[in-house]
Parts: structure tokens; C-alpha cells; sequence
């Protein structure tokens, strides 16, 4: 992350200034050393790669008043980061993902296809933003499905906690509280819900989700028009994994981060996205 954010950032004419945790503080700086090396021997200003070594809070609650020196502020890191950011920066802020992402089983949905999906979104990487969190199924396949795909993800070692209709369909589901349908687990756990319809998925996802990379698995072309036109995320998906959220695997290249917000940018955020307008006008005297 730390070389990815400082190559955009210079490749796209910006200065940049690098601050992270206090885990990784030693490396971070050991690699900022040898990047500012790097813009010496080709002819850069060293400064223009810079990394703030005291990881305190207190250096990061002033670090988001310096609007006079700092164009925006770009946090990565975990849910209580960015809403500290979100919060008490003066300087614009680029609210990038916390992933509480679903996927939608469809009663129309190919089941063994969901369940690779299912599996994959789960556990390919389940500590990054776009794995899946949340497995939403429609009460017409939830008998066939459910126990099937517990059954994988058990295998994978994963947790899953439940709604009640999912906890009887299996019995290594364990109940869901109110605070699981919210949380981005980050971890090798997943909570399943039982919806009545489509509308019932769409609506549980635009209130518990945090915009950033939603799936629906289904053969009706009306469910997924309506899926992707009434879901709000950066990245919505049919019959695909949320995995794919990426810089890389969309073809941009490395990303600085993925926005879940709607302005300037959303979602991956390569060097496009690392630049403004400048409007040049040559002239021969004309007046307005």
C-alpha cells in the first residue's frame, strides 16, 4: 500500500505524504527511504514523497487541519479511521470502503454456481474490503441452498451466524444479533439472512451496506436490471464474485484506495482519479 499510494501520487504530479500505523511504522519508513533515493537519482524533488513517523493520535487530529499545505485526505485503514477522518478533517475528504458487502441468491439463481460464488466471495481473502460479509437468500431456494452452502463454508472453516429461519434449516448456524447485519468481520465469519423477495434484498442492502461491492446470483434479466440499477454501491455484480472490487482486475492498474462515495470518484481509484481539471485558454485579445 505504501508504494502503490506514493507511485500513483508522483506518477499523477502529486506530492504526497504518507502516514501509517504504528505496526508498520519501520518498515514505512525504511520504504520511504528508498523511495525519496529513487527521486534523487531521477531528477525529482526528494520532498515530494514525505511520511509523518509519530503514529499518535493526537499528530493525526492536527495532520487534518493542515488545509494550507494538504489538497485531500484519503484514509485507509479500518471503520473507526475513516469515520475519525470523515469526522474531524477540514481538509476534503475520500471516504474509501469499509466492505459490509452481500450477495443476493435469487429464487431464480443457478444454486451451484451461487455457491461457488458464495464460497469464494467468503473465503478466497477474507480480511480484504471486497470479501463477502453477508449472504442473503430468497425463501423459495433456502431450503435446497442453505444447508449446502453452510456445509462448504464449515469445511473452509468459517463461521456463520443466522436469522431464525436459517438457524432451523441448519444446525451450524448460529443466531444473528442486531450489530452482525452492520459489522465488516474482516475475518473467516458470515451472517445469512432468509428474504421474501427481491425488494426485501434490495432494501436490507442499501441499509446495512457500505457501498462498496454488492452481488446478485440469478437467470432472471429483470431481477438483474432491477438489482443493478437499485442497489447503491460503488461496484454491483451479477453472477459474479465481490472479489473482483480491485484496481488491477478491473484494468486500471494499482489503486490508491476504493471510494464509496459519489464525488469526485467511485470506486478503484487509479491516476485518472489522482487528477483535477486545469482549463488553458490561449487568446489574441478577445474580450467578453
Amino acid at each position: 500500500v505504501t508504494v502503490d499510494a506514493a507511485s500513483l501520487c508522483i506518477k499523477s504530479g502529486n506530492a504526497v505524504m504518507l502516514r501509517g500505523g504504528s505496526e508498520a511504522v519501520n518498515s514505512n519508513i525504511a520504504l520511504v527511504k528508498s523511495l525519496r533515493k529513487a527521486l534523487i537519482a531521477s531528477g525529482l524533488p526528494e520532498d515530494s514523497i514525505s511520511i509523518i513517523e509519530d503514529t499518535s493520535r493526537e499528530t493525526a487530529a492536527r495532520f487534518m487541519k493542515l488545509n494550507e499545505y494538504i489538497d485531500v485526505l484519503i484514509p485507509r485503514g479500518g471503520a473507526g479511521l475513516i469515520k475519525s477522518a470523515i469526522e474531524n478533517s477540514t481538509i476534503p475528504v475520500i471516504q474509501t470502503g469499509t466492505g459490509n458487502c452481500h450477495v443476493y441468491v435469487d429464487s431464480c439463481g443457478d444454486l451451484d454456481m451461487a455457491e461457488k460464488i458464495v464460497v469464494n466471495a467468503k473465503t478466497s481473502r477474507p480480511g480484504v474490503c471486497n470479501a463477502e460479509e453477508k449472504l442473503l437468500v430468497h425463501k423459495d431456494v433456502a431450503d435446497e441452498f442453505i444447508p449446502r452452502v453452510v456445509k462448504s463454508l464449515r469445511e473452509k472453516g468459517v463461521e456463520i451466524r443466522g436469522c431464525e429461519t436459517a438457524v432451523k434449516l441448519s444446525g451450524d448456524v448460529k443466531p444473528a444479533s442486531d450489530i452482525d447485519w452492520h459489522t465488516e468481520y474482516l475475518d473467516y465469519i458470515i451472517a445469512v439472512k432468509v428474504v421474501d423477495s427481491i425488494d426485501e434484498a434490495i432494501e436490507h442492502i442499501n441499509r446495512y451496506g457500505t457501498k462498496h461491492s454488492e452481488a446478485i446470483v440469478t437467470e432472471n434479466y429483470s431481477n438483474s436490471r432491477r438489482f443493478l440499477d437499485e442497489v447503491d454501491a460503488a461496484a454491483v455484480y451479477v453472477n459474479a464474485s465481490t472479489r473482483f472490487t480491485d484496481g488491477f482486475e478491473f484494468g486500471l492498474g494499482a489503486e490508491i484506495g476504493i471510494s464509496t462515495q459519489k464525488l469526485h470518484a467511485r470506486g478503484p481509484m487509479g491516476l485518472k482519479e489522482l487528477t483535477s481539471t486545469k482549463f488553458i485558454v490561449y487568446g489574441s485579445g478577445q474580450i467578453r
